[in-house]
């Protein structure tokens, strides 16, 4: 009886690109499918009983603010849809703030040296551009350059550790 709203469902929703797995297993009890699904990242879990059968719903859990809804059935499948999208908008969001919020700015060697002592995260400062200068500063505080942003605003400035000229700045942190 599961199977004949559940297969409908899979089968809109794979129509729209959307990755799906019925698992129909008798041998597992829901929490622990449920455990199990959510140790996988997969992101909606939509679940359905006999009343919810009864009530033409669904039980609809994301897992990136663990909030349940209950859905009817009728366009679920432009439901999940619109709720993907919005997922990956609170995930790109909630990484770009971490990021935003993790980056600090640093002028000089002993402030860059004490940010990464005391703060850690991602620093932006000069590099005069030299495999060696990046060589001595990893040797000395275990930070390496991230990565070199690609729209890098250029700005003159002077290399942290050898005072030489910089145009841009780079982005240093220690691996963890």
């Amino acid at each position: 009886m599961i199977s004949e709203t559940v297969l409908p469902i899979k089968k809109a929703l794979e129509s729209r690109g959307i990755s799906v797995k019925y698992d129909d297993r008798d041998t597992q009890k829901p929490g622990w499918k449920f455990s199990e699904y959510e140790f996988k990242g997969v992101p909606v879990r939509i679940t359905i009983g006999p009343r919810d059968i009864e009530q033409g719903t669904v039980e609809v859990a994301r897992r990136d603010t663990l909030e349940k809804d209950i859905l009817q059935i009728t366009d679920i499948d432009i439901k999940i849809e619109h709720l993907l999208d919005q997922i990956q908008k609170n995930l790109y969001d909630r990484a770009l703030s971490f990021r935003e919020n993790s980056t600090i700015r640093v002028d000089s060697y002993d402030e860059f040296k004490k940010v990464l002592d005391d703060k850690g995260g991602f620093i932006l400062a000069h590099w005069d551009g030299t495999a060696e200068t990046e060589a001595k500063i990893k040797e000395e505080t275990k930070a390496t350059i991230r990565v070199i942003p690609l729209n890098n605003p250029q700005e003159e400035g002077k290399c942290i550790y050898t005072g030489k000229p910089s145009h841009q700045r780079v982005i240093f942190a220690r691996a963890y």
